[in-house]
């Protein structure tokens, strides 16, 4: 039985890209040899890699100043890699908190240097993004790091922050890249991981101005510089070709559905239904979140009580919902609304809530 997924990440993907993937899974394009089995350095996989980024940045409308790289480690090894290779000495690395994640990366960092958060909502439980008009990026600073969406608090920046020209912003964007058009010249970097809305688990993808890998130390590593990637086209050593492989199909697919221009009005229609159903509950479903601050990707919300948040989940799950119970730290309910969650689905959920509600 195929049930709608609103787990976080791993997330759904398309339907139509399982299928592709499940017929050449065995055997790719007649080759006689499944596509988990193809070397990275044959000419079939040559052509997968440059599909996936032409296609990714076609759709991102990507500068030739940046390089599209992956990097194995997920979005969470970024958070050491980017300060070990763009921090300055005697410059600070500058931060807005706005939630777990953002305050991972905050961590790491202060590992490599000084660290200075510049706009946060902690203090109030990390409900709404702080007025990114009031986000005063020091023109010395080494670069200024944001989380554009926060996964686990239903958050969302709806418009980035203005940075001095002398400084790199660099967004985190595991959670809603490719769902709304950016504009990408404005970051120095640009980072993912794949699981909610690039293909499965295992990959991370990093758009990079150039220039900036010049910055690198020479004591880091090979492996942890971006020079490393950019200058031998993510293939120094074995990439996850398969997470590759899924990346390229999946940009197939948004091309096909018509680009971010039609995605970003499909997610919008997806968020403003799922919200209304919240709002228009008398108050028996409520959003912790700020209004002006909502998340398009991660629609949380909360019941009367805990006790009926987890028959919520358990009886969601038997209507044929999967991944509905909120993170670990902030409780609750979480549906996770990324691209390849269909309209049926959202249509799913609030005809169970309206339901849910009646009988409890």
């Amino acid at each position: 039985m195929r049930i709608f997924n609103f787990n976080a990440g791993p997330a759904a993907l398309p339907k139509a890209v399982m299928e592709q993937a499940q017929k050449e899974f065995c055997d790719y394009r007649g080759s006689g040899v499944g596509i988990m089995e193809h070397s990275h350095r044959n000419k079939l996989f040559d052509e997968i890699l440059a599909n996936a980024i032409q296609n990714f940045s076609d759709i991102m409308g990507i500068p030739e100043t940046h390089s599209v790289v992956f990097i194995q480690g997920g979005a969470s090894m970024q958070f050491a890699m980017i300060p070990m290779n763009l921090a300055i000495p005697g410059k600070p690395m500058e931060f807005a908190d706005t939630g777990t994640w953002s305050s991972k990366a905050i961590k790491e960092a202060k590992l490599f240097g000084d660290v200075k958060v510049i706009a946060s909502s902690k203090e109030d439980k990390y409900t709404y993004i702080p007025e990114v008009s009031e986000m005063k990026v020091d023109e010395d600073a080494a670069y200024f790091h944001i989380t554009s969406n926060n996964t686990i608090y239903g958050t969302q920046f709806q418009s980035f922050p203005e940075c001095p020209a002398s400084v790199p912003m660099i967004a985190d964007m595991s959670s809603d890249i490719m769902s709304r058009k950016i504009d990408v010249s404005k970051f120095g970097m640009i980072y993912a991981g794949a699981q909610k809305n690039l293909g499965p688990s295992g990959v991370a993808v990093c758009i990079i101005r150039k220039d900036l890998a010049e910055r690198t130390p020479a004591n880091v590593p090979t492996m942890l510089r971006y020079s490393t990637y950019i200058d031998n086209n993510s293939l120094y050593n074995t990439p996850p070709t398969f997470g590759i492989y899924m990346f390229g199909l999946i940009t197939n697919w948004v091309k096909e559905m018509g680009g971010l221009e039609v995605l970003e009005k499909e997610n919008n229609r997806k968020a403003a239904a799922l919200y209304e159903a919240i709002d228009n509950s008398d108050g028996y479903y409520h959003s912790p979140v700020c209004p002006c601050s909502r998340s398009k990707m991660n629609v949380v919300f909360r019941l009367p009580s805990e006790e009926l948040e987890a028959k919520f989940v358990k009886e969601s799950l038997a209507a044929g919902m999967l991944g509905l119970k909120g993170h670990r730290s902030a409780g609750g309910i979480r549906a996770s609304i990324y691209n390849a969650t269909p309209f049926e689905g959202i249509e799913r959920l609030t005809e169970f809530m309206a339901e849910f509600k009646k009988n409890n």
